[in-house]
């Protein structure tokens, strides 16, 4: 089995294979060359998300700097908007629904590396060589979430449609769909409702007007 196929797999894998070292070198060399583009330049922007990510639907825009690991192991929706310093470790699949918008310094985590120390350092092959090992489980976000500021989601994760993520939390389990959330470790905070539509807030709301 590939070293690639057993990251799928959910069994160990060693990150330090050539077959993934030469993955992640190509997609941190795009992500180094995106990170010195200007804003307006936005073709050039285009076409090197196009090769980072394995999708990325329309009207997508990462604002930059971000960091990506494999790149090819995320897919992201249409309209999707990530603000300064966006982080994926997708050693394993990601997968991003349209319609979301992530706050500045937001890290999407995969991989797991073993509790004890020892086996951290190192585990036997099956040639018996000693070999650096972690595993990973993959991350799901719906659409139409709103993760704020410095939000990390761990591995395993699911995130269901229509949820905001307060700043700062961090997600160690799934949210429900049309959730509030938020804390360390991120809990759920209360319903998502009509009630909390801006038309209950004309003090904020002004001369604008809810598209119905």
């Amino acid at each position: 089995m590939r070293e690639e196929e057993k990251i799928f797999a959910g069994m160990l894998f060693a990150p330090g294979h050539p077959e993934l070292r030469a993955i992640k070198l190509r997609t941190h060399n795009l992500c180094t060359e995106y990170n010195l583009t200007f804003e307006d330049e936005i073709e050039k922007r285009q076409r090197l998300i196009s090769e980072i990510f394995a999708e990325v639907g329309e009207n997508s825009f990462i604002q930059g700097p971000m960091y990506i690991h494999y790149g090819k192991h995320t897919k992201i929706g249409d309209h999707f908007f990530a603000n300064f310093n966006l982080t994926i470790q997708d050693d394993t699949w990601v997968t991003i629904g349209s319609y979301c918008s992530f706050g500045p310094n937001v890290t999407i985590v995969t991989p797991i590396h073993p509790m004890l120390p020892n086996e951290r350092r190192a585990l036997l092959d099956k040639e018996g060589n000693p070999v650096h090992m972690c595993y990973a489980k993959p991350v799901h976000i719906g659409n139409d979430c709103w993760l704020g500021a410095n939000v990390v989601v761990c591995p395993g994760v699911t995130i269901g449609n229509n949820c905001v993520i307060g700043a700062g939390s961090v997600v160690v389990r799934d949210i429900p769909p049309d959730s509030f959330a938020a804390g360390n470790p991120c809990k759920v905070i209360r319903r998502i409702t009509e009630q909390d539509s801006m038309i209950h807030k004309p003090e904020i709301l002004g001369e604008n007007h809810i598209i119905r």
